[in-house]
């Protein structure tokens, strides 16, 4: 079966679907089966290799999310505690309810500020500007490292539905303000450099990004075209919710980790007792993981599991039911905006891993290569 997922990778490949991506998989013990095929970039002559740096984007969430509750463990940071102590802003949070005739935005208080729970599992009521245009109007700076780039009003009270946001990017500057720590310092002393994750940053350094992947936009006619990308280099604060640079085996890593209910090698993440409780769905009867989009740039409108009511965690997306591709019940996963996807499954003690770089999210392509490689952690 080894060779199935490989062919359909090579096929890819070969067709100009993709100009190359890196996939592990993996169980308690190890990797299970990796491989890269085809080049960092199309039109470039540098082989994928197992050790290309991709741009994650939002699997950063998941890593913002165990610092959290790491603090929340030491009694530091708490899931329903009041967070306008540690981040000034949410004194003075703001709900849009769209706009009036002259193009101003009608905004009330919100009700109350969101709890860190809320920030974790999306419920906290920020968005993305590519998944509102409320949002996107509001919004007079993006991507330019600044805190303020995440001062965006609410698009509902805190605790009534579920959206997609900058909530964890939030959670990452209660995390700094919290530890007395940058982002990026806490997660290597705690995180990364423990579970010896040693090509994951915000900030790669020269050797790192010779060995970075390019990125690409998939054109109408399903071609690919490379496109410049970077992230900012000298931030006010990092994006906990989208910042870091890895690698398939570096993230893998990370997937072990929580597959031994928060340990790997030696190294104690987490108690068993928090993974558990943050595996398990906290958005209740809200459903989760599905939006529509308001940038086709950036993402498809999403809906992973059609078919299936899926929550969300404190750590990532729930799946209650069994997957299609074979992941158990009670499965976590999440993605990266670049077509970057993985999943946890911690009942059958497998996980996998694929990256690629492609725009817009939601990549059918990559999405049908990422179920073949599921499918192939379970035959």
């Amino acid at each position: 079966m080894t060779i199935e997922f490989a062919a359909r990778l090579e096929q890819a490949v070969a067709a100009g679907e993709l100009a190359g991506a890196t996939a592990v998989l993996v169980d308690r013990e190890g990797a299970t089966f990796e491989t890269a095929q085809g080049l960092r970039a199309a039109g470039g002559d540098a082989a994928m290799t197992l050790d290309t740096v991709f741009w994650i984007a939002s699997m950063t969430k998941a890593v913002t999310s165990v610092a959290a509750l790491q603090l929340v463990e030491r009694g530091a940071l708490s899931l329903e505690g009041d967070l306008t102590g540690l981040l000034p802003e949410f004194g003075a949070l703001k709900v849009v309810e769209g706009f009036d005739e002259a193009g101003a935005p009608r905004l009330r208080p919100a009700r109350r500020a969101p709890t860190l729970r809320e920030l974790l599992t999306h419920t906290s009521g920020f968005s993305y500007g590519f998944l509102s245009d409320d949002v996107a109007r509001c919004a007079t700076t993006v991507n330019t490292g600044a805190r303020s780039d995440y001062v965006l009003p609410l698009t509902f009270d805190p605790g009534e539905a579920w959206g997609y946001g900058v909530g964890i990017d939030w959670a990452g500057l209660a995390v700094e303000a919290a530890s007395g720590q940058p982002l990026d310092a806490y997660f290597r002393e705690h995180i990364l450099g423990p579970l010896g994750m040693d090509d994951t940053t915000f900030a790669p350094d020269a050797g790192q990004s010779a060995r970075r992947a390019g990125m690409h936009v998939r054109l109408p006619d399903g071609a690919l075209a490379p496109i410049p990308f970077g992230m900012p280099t000298e931030p006010e604060v990092w994006s906990g919710g989208g910042g870091l640079f890895s690698t398939a085996s570096d993230y893998a890593r990370f997937v072990r980790m929580l597959l031994n209910d928060g340990a790997l090698d030696g190294a104690r993440i987490l108690s068993p007792e928090t993974v558990a409780a943050a595996s398990r769905v906290h958005t209740g009867a809200l459903r989760a993981g599905a939006w529509t989009t308001a940038q086709p740039t950036l993402t498809r409108d999403v809906d992973l599991f059609p078919d299936m009511h899926t929550g969300w965690g404190l750590t990532g997306l729930v799946t209650p039911e069994p997957g299609p591709a074979g992941r158990s019940a009670g499965s976590q996963a999440w993605a990266g905006l670049a077509n970057c996807y993985y999943w946890v499954d911690r009942a059958a003690g497998k996980g996998g891993v694929m990256l690629s770089q492609v725009l817009p999210f939601g990549d059918p392509r990559v999405l049908e290569l990422f179920a073949a490689l599921e499918a192939q952690a379970y035959a």
